[in-house]
């Protein structure tokens, strides 16, 4: 059964300037954000404060033949305690921390896709992998897969107490040196894994072990990289090691959605003064970009790309990118507008609202 997977990211969305406003996509790579300062008081107020940072929920989706994709789902604004008292108090809103976001945005997030019958994973940043977060995600059974330190307290899987009162350990006696076991040469296994489309092969470790912050046993997956070993980790002792990998690779998809809704859709670009306002900004640029890939989802890249055959230095083979998809909409509204004006008799109010919405279109 394939699994709903939300990626999170600790700085989604700090502003830059104006109404910095960000958004999720598909991708390979996450970007690094960036704090400003924002008059986010009432008029009168000269304090500057720190931009407020959304949260974001996004759900990653896999077109037949093509890279995930993550759609916007939902978002939430981030205001560091320091900053709170530079809000007037009717547009304050009440402190809480990144992990604390994370876990309301999950527990909505159970609510509502809850109706698909569909196991829930959370593809997370490293911040995230601490006992406030963890915890509650295993209680509301939602998986999460993340990278885990290196110096990790890990510990080994209790073995069965038989004929003794009590509750069952839930964490082993002997600890586990993770360094240790990326710095052994044996135990390594080679397999053939598919995490961004293509067949590589990956040599890795995969073992269970007990761990406090995420409240009992994980699954412990060490990769050899060219750079040296990583860990990640999933709070689901019987995943896969392919799935384990899939995802990660996937949550990088978040960062292609930054760049896209930064640099085409033009988030940051708003000017606005309050909380509520930089949080809808924030939703109308996201929810865009979200419009723009639902439309673009069932058609051929060949339609997609169409414009490209006017610049001879563009590769038509390159695949559509988000700003292919956004000037392909365009085309066809404003195709639609201009058959609906060559197909009827206008009155002069009608051509002046025709001509309105074409400019409007146009630019």
């Amino acid at each position: 059964m394939q699994p709903q997977v939300c990626p999170l990211h600790p700085g989604v969305g700090r502003h830059d300037g104006g109404a910095r406003v960000v958004s999720g996509t598909h991708g390979d790579a996450p970007p690094a954000a960036t704090s400003s300062s924002l008059s986010a008081g009432e008029p009168q107020s000269s304090r500057r404060v720190a931009r407020p940072r959304p949260h974001q929920t996004v759900r990653p989706q896999i077109r037949p033949g093509l890279r995930r994709v993550a759609l916007n789902s939902r978002d939430r604004v981030y205001v560091r305690r320091k900053d709170l008292s530079g809000i007037a108090p009717a547009h304050r809103p009440a402190f809480q921390t990144k992990l604390e976001l994370a876990v309301g945005l999950m527990r909505w997030a159970v609510t509502w896709l809850g109706f698909l019958g569909k196991p829930l994973w959370v593809v997370a940043d490293r911040a995230y992998t601490q006992a406030p977060f963890l915890k509650p995600m295993r209680s509301v059974g939602v998986t999460v897969i993340s990278r885990l330190r290196r110096d990790s307290n890990l510990r080994t899987v209790p073995t069965a107490r038989s004929g003794r009162r009590g509750r069952p350990r839930t964490y082993g006696v002997d600890r586990i040196d993770l360094a240790k076991r990326g710095g052994q040469r044996r135990r390594w296994t080679t397999g053939t894994f598919t995490p961004y489309g293509k067949p590589a092969v990956k040599t890795y470790k995969a073992f269970v072990a007990t761990w406090r912050p995420a409240g009992g046993a994980i699954r412990v997956v060490l990769v050899n990289e060219a750079k040296g070993w990583v860990a990640f980790f999933c709070s689901d002792p019987a995943a896969e090691v392919a799935g384990i990998l899939g995802n990660v690779a996937g949550r990088f998809s978040l960062e292609i959605t930054f760049r896209d809704v930064k640099v085409v859709i033009g988030a940051g670009q708003q000017q606005v003064r309050l909380v509520a306002g930089n949080v809808g900004v924030f939703h109308l640029c996201a929810w865009t970009l979200t419009m723009t890939e639902a439309w673009a989802w069932g058609r051929a890249a060949d339609d997609l790309v169409g414009h490209r055959g006017a610049s001879s230095w563009d590769a038509q083979a390159r695949r559509p990118s988000h700003a292919d998809k956004r000037r392909a909409w365009r085309w066809e509204l404003l195709g639609n507008e201009i058959r609906t004006i060559l197909r009827a008799v206008l009155t002069e109010a009608e051509l002046r609202a025709a001509e309105e919405r074409l400019l409007n279109l146009a630019a």
